[in-house]
């Protein structure tokens, strides 16, 4: 959390604020990164009371309201940071109700601005296609050929791990998901055991027979599972992050690649290509449009830099 600039001088915290403090480090024995947390959002409190003529302990629930927009637009604090100042400042004052001191809370209710959401990290088209066509000659083959199996239908089918993970060779009363390689689908159980198809691109197909063809050297002989480890049973999600994040350093990839990674980077190419939000939707096996809606801003960021690159009203002087 940054300091506040107007602690430049660190004027000694007075009473309340000072006694707090105190107990909080001797008391409750908190963490010294904790403690300054602590004393940041006490030296604030105290400059704006100071700043605005305000008695601490008959401040109103409308100026609270005040300051506590002051730490957004005023100050520039991160909503990360405005929520751990007024859970300080309110900690302050349910301590001072204890000691009957104030009759009410006035920052009871009141919470930070919503962080706003991180957009998915997704490959760029270049990066994917290298990932994709990387192969390990120094791999055992029908390792190499089973992770590149697993890159395809991460990629190029836009699957979650756990629907990756479930999918078997044959369908059974068993199987969450299963391969339908002569129709090119396949069947996947998602999230809320929602059920979906999914189309099975020619570069997919293309592992899947390379897969399948390996496969039996390291399967067990009743196992169901389409993808497998080194002892022949069905590959877990850890396995399949490692794999794959050890395929991508093999591949000179610029950042870690995860399983997630690839299901956006479907979505965000597909959507750049087609611009059909609805298709996409319905291929990732979203509830709500809402969700898919995300992919929009990943693609308006992949249109605004062609823009900055290209357009001479976007270069620099």
């Amino acid at each position: 959390m940054t300091r506040p600039s107007e602690d430049d001088a660190a004027p000694p915290l007075t009473p309340p604020l000072s006694t707090y403090l105190d107990q909080a480090r001797h008391q409750r024995k908190l963490a010294p990164r904790t403690l300054q947390i602590y004393e940041d959002g006490l030296r604030r409190l105290q400059h704006y009371a100071g700043a605005d003529g305000v008695d601490l302990l008959r401040l109103s629930i409308q100026q609270a309201r005040r300051w506590a927009g002051r730490l957004h637009r005023d100050a520039g604090l991160a909503p990360r940071s405005v929520a751990l100042e007024l859970s300080v400042w309110r900690g302050l004052y349910r301590w001072l109700g204890k000691q009957s001191r104030v009759e009410l809370n006035p920052f009871d209710g009141l919470r930070a601005p919503k962080a706003g959401k991180p957009l998915p990290k997704a490959l760029s088209v270049d990066d994917a296609v290298q990932l994709a066509d990387h192969h390990d000659d120094k791999a055992h083959p029908a390792i190499e050929a089973r992770d590149a199996c697993i890159v395809e239908l991460l990629y190029g089918c836009g699957l979650r791990i756990s629907e990756l993970t479930g999918l078997d060779l044959h369908v059974t009363k068993a199987s969450a998901g299963w391969l339908d390689v002569a129709a090119g689908e396949a069947q996947v159980l998602g999230k809320g055991s929602k059920r979906r198809s999914v189309p099975l691109g020619g570069k997919a197909l293309q592992a899947l027979q390379a897969w399948l063809a390996l496969r039996p050297q390291l399967a067990a002989a009743d196992e169901p599972a389409l993808f497998v480890g080194r002892r022949g049973a069905r590959l877990q999600a850890p396995q399949v992050r490692l794999a794959l994040k050890q395929r991508a350093l093999a591949a000179g990839m610029p950042a870690h690649v995860h399983p997630h990674m690839l299901r956006h980077s479907f979505a965000s190419h597909l959507l750049q290509s087609s611009g059909d939000l609805r298709a996409v939707q319905e291929l990732l096996g979203h509830a709500h449009i809402t969700t898919t809606q995300v992919y929009t801003q990943l693609d308006f960021q992949h249109l605004a830099k062609i823009y900055d690159a290209a357009h001479p009203r976007a270069k620099k002087k």
